[in-house]
């Protein structure tokens, strides 16, 4: 994935050479990173605080903040959540020392790829495996699995009709929207992306995707 910074520079270049992004440096920035969505999106994801940097310090403010319980821990753009229990699962926010621990590992496996700050999201627990859909100019034209679980249909009958607006609110070209059942049969939002970065799951063909998102870029 390109960092903001990065794709901030690419855009310049192009501009440039008279090539002007579909999507603008500030819309790719506020999609990347978890805090440039979070506000329109929190009533529809789970509580979440975040600090700038990885000062041990500012991790202790956040956490305090959150309040005690399970807590899952990502950076700006990402998580290890391959690494579940020595780098993203927190089991309790109130015990500091091993909070820390969890921080630390973090850091250390995302070395030079830690992005903005720690984000620190309050544990819900799913009973379903992620839905990823994709919108264009904040209406969803494809959903369909997560790349991580392809073979994991989509439920049928999914109500994105509470969310469209707040999609649409955000002012973003082309981006996807990560949702899980929560345990008491509520959709959550578990990631926005830019959808320029966001891998398509292998079980839908490119030319369905394609053809789907020229169909309301149009």
């Amino acid at each position: 994935m390109l960092r903001s910074e990065r794709y901030a520079a690419f855009a310049e270049l192009l501009a440039e050479r008279g090539v002007v992004l579909r999507t603008a440096a500030e819309q790719y920035r506020r999609a990347h990173e978890l805090p440039g969505w979070y506000a329109a999106l929190a009533a529809v994801t789970p509580p979440s605080v975040w600090t700038t940097g990885s000062d041990r310090a500012d991790f202790d403010r956040a956490r305090v903040e959150l309040g005690a319980g399970p807590a899952v821990l990502r950076d700006y753009s990402k998580s290890m959540k391959h690494y579940w229990n020595e780098a993203t699962f927190i089991p309790d926010l109130e015990d500091g020392a091993a909070a820390w621990n969890v921080a630390s590992r973090f850091l250390e496996l995302r070395d030079d790829d830690f992005v903005g700050g720690f984000v620190l999201r309050r544990f819900e627990r799913y009973t379903s495996a992620e839905v990823r859909t994709w919108w264009v100019d904040g209406v969803c034209v494809l959903i369909g699995p997560h790349p991580d679980s392809p073979h994991d249909p989509a439920p049928a009958g999914i109500d994105l009709a509470p969310l469209a607006p707040m999609i649409a609110r955000l002012g973003l070209p082309f981006v996807t929207v990560d949702l899980a059942l929560r345990s008491d049969d509520v959709w959550r939002v578990m990631e926005l992306g830019d959808g320029q970065v966001s891998d398509r799951p292998a079980t839908i063909e490119p030319q369905t995707m394609i053809t789907a998102l020229l169909a309301q870029a149009r």
